[in-house]
């Protein structure tokens, strides 16, 4: 998962008066409030029916959260009150956000703050023109906190918001929505936080161990039920058995929809006729041939690795549980035709790290990295077979494919340089995107770096998902997690070729920033199609101006010149996935 750096953003003025929504309907003392809204003159509040809102002051600044509007909440319980002002307590005296990676005036601070709803709104084409092909709707995932934190918060703690374009004949309507999930829905009944953040809110024994004997407390008076579902839905999207799913690692998948008119639905949590007991990785992988769609889910105990498939009918096969894998932090892995991939990486469960008052997950340098190679239709772990790729760290993987009738696997992926800053240094980090060949007869591995470049969040022709492939567009980062292009690479080349494997290249310009891009092929039915005969797309925001646009790309081009721009009504704040639905596939959810 994404993680934020905080050393390049700028600080936020605090104002003390400014309250989040919550806070007024729960009585804490004066010197326990916290605001943590970015502003550039002091923002204005409100109270009304038991809520707080906060009015951006007269300013052409977009970068002051907009009104976050909740359903009116009775007033809290006796219970409620008392368990949030130890929740205040130990936000300002037991853990404060002081690390600049968990304090909120700087992980939300400019396009990163979060905005409101937005029901479908019309937009303009300001430049070029909307092909047919794109047709349908890209829609993109992200955090989004539906309040402002008043603790320590991590950029994967937000609630997730969905940022749908729908484009139908040239025109274009975007919506913002969040996903309903359990977590979200009793939190805005409440007026306020009732279950923690979970990468934010556990760093040292003395804070996990308050936050969680407060988490108890709740479930005991039975302020949420965990049952239901403790997890967000807010890094991707995807498209299988017929259902659009918004997907995180820390709970199942739920199922959403775009209508016709671009209005964006939670359908509910999805448990696959209680086959998903828990949690789904947010990458899982389709093969475009089969309609299978291949999964896994990790956690902290054994088994710490579980792979499992989903057939075309969207119906979930058995389980088939790793023991062999360390507790390690999985975010994504790859398949081919045969065999899906896994990277065990340096980051994973740090108790001694945790003891010392940081986070419970971090980077061990001792540890060497491993691949992990399994059938992907085995049952059971006996055919799981794993390398030792010293130095090889990767959160992202862009593809992989079989070569020599099975016997070798390639793989192409970003390779995190100092993978010790992932969770809270983004900003020095390095990933250089690498194509790894991996000998299952020899027991060899071999790599090779593609290119020079700071590159991550690489996409390809979605067709090409677990056979050979040739392109990669993927992100510069400028540092991650903002990104100021796009590039092409030619990872066709022999690896004894040590050119620079760019072959096309697009920067947005001064102040403009983007997130992950997305190929949308132009004839997805022509099996004899150039496999770069598409386009792609990305929200791209101008920092400027403040004026985000959905840019719509040549990917032929060696400029990856524009093919459409479209003004959007207001910002898309930057975040993690997306996926483009085509309207086919929309009319059928």
């Amino acid at each position: 998962m994404e993680s934020l750096s905080s050393s390049f953003l700028p600080r936020w003025s605090i104002n003390t008066k400014s309250i989040h929504s919550h806070a007024a309907t729960t009585p804490i003392l004066p010197f326990l409030n916290i605001s943590s809204v970015k502003t550039e003159d002091k923002p204005q509040t409100t109270a009304g029916g038991g809520a707080t809102t906060i009015k951006p002051p007269p300013s052409t600044t977009t970068y002051v959260n907009q009104t976050q509007t909740i359903k009116q909440a009775e007033p809290p319980s006796l219970p409620a009150t008392i368990f949030n002002a130890f929740d205040n307590f130990i936000n300002a005296f037991i853990d404060p956000p002081l690390k600049p990676s968990v304090d909120p005036k700087y992980v939300l601070s400019d396009n990163f703050a979060p905005v409101d709803e937005l029901p479908p709104t019309a937009c303009e084409v300001v430049e070029g023109a909307l092909p047919p092909s794109l047709d349908g709707a890209y829609i993109r995932n992200g955090p989004n906190p539906q309040f402002l934190p008043r603790g320590p918060y991590h950029l994967f703690d937000g609630d997730g918001m969905l940022h749908a374009i729908k484009i139908s004949k040239g025109k274009a309507t975007l919506c913002s929505r969040y996903v309903k999930t359990y977590k979200y829905k009793i939190e805005r009944e409440k007026g306020f936080p009732v279950i923690p953040n979970v990468f934010g809110g556990f760093n040292g024994l003395s804070a996990s161990a308050a936050r969680g004997a407060v988490t108890v407390a709740r479930v005991l008076a039975r302020q949420f039920n965990p049952i239901n579902g403790i997890g967000l839905a807010n890094t991707s999207l995807a498209l299988l058995g017929g259902r659009l799913y918004a997907l995180c690692e820390s709970d199942l998948p739920y199922s959403v929809k775009v209508d016709a008119d671009g209005e964006i639905h939670t359908l509910g949590r999805h448990d696959f006729d209680g086959k998903l007991v828990m949690s789904m990785t947010a990458h899982p992988k389709i093969d475009p041939e089969t309609g299978e769609t291949f999964a896994f889910r990790y956690g902290p105990v054994p088994p710490f690795l579980t792979l499992f498939r989903i057939n075309a009918a969207g119906e979930k096969q058995p389980d088939v549980p790793i023991f062999s894998m360390s507790p390690s932090f999985l975010h994504d892995f790859a398949i081919t035709k045969k065999y899906a991939i896994f990277n065990e990486i340096q980051i994973g469960m740090n108790p001694i790290e945790m003891m010392a008052g940081g986070s419970a997950v971090g980077a061990n340098p001792g540890k060497v990295p491993r691949i992990g190679v399994i059938r992907r239709y085995a049952a059971d772990e006996s055919e799981m077979r794993w390398f030792e790729v010293p130095g090889f760290n990767t959160i992202h993987a862009i593809n992989a494919w079989d070569e020599d009738d099975g016997n070798t696997i390639v793989l192409v992926a970003p390779n995190i340089l100092s993978v010790e800053h992932t969770l809270e240094r983004m900003d020095l980090i390095h990933a250089s995107i690498e194509k790894v060949k991996i000998d299952l007869k020899r027991g060899m591995v071999s790599r090779h770096p593609v290119s020079t470049r700071n590159l991550d969040f690489g996409v390809i022709n979605p067709a090409f998902v677990g056979r050979k492939h040739k392109y990669v567009y993927a992100a510069v980062g400028n540092p991650l997690p903002k990104v100021s292009g796009v590039v092409k690479l030619d990872v066709s080349v022999s690896d004894g070729d040590r050119r620079d494997c760019i072959v096309a290249s697009r920067l947005f310009g001064p102040g403009c920033f983007a997130g992950e891009p997305f190929f949308v092929a132009r004839e997805p039915d022509n099996s004899n199609a150039d496999e770069d005969d598409g386009y792609v797309v990305a929200y791209v925001h101008n920092e400027n101006t403040g004026e985000s646009r959905f840019l719509v790309m040549d990917a032929k081009s060696p400029t990856l010149e524009t093919v459409a721009a479209v003004r959007l009504p207001r910002r898309v704040p930057y975040g993690f996935h997306g996926l483009f639905v085509r309207e086919r596939d929309l009319n059928k959810l």
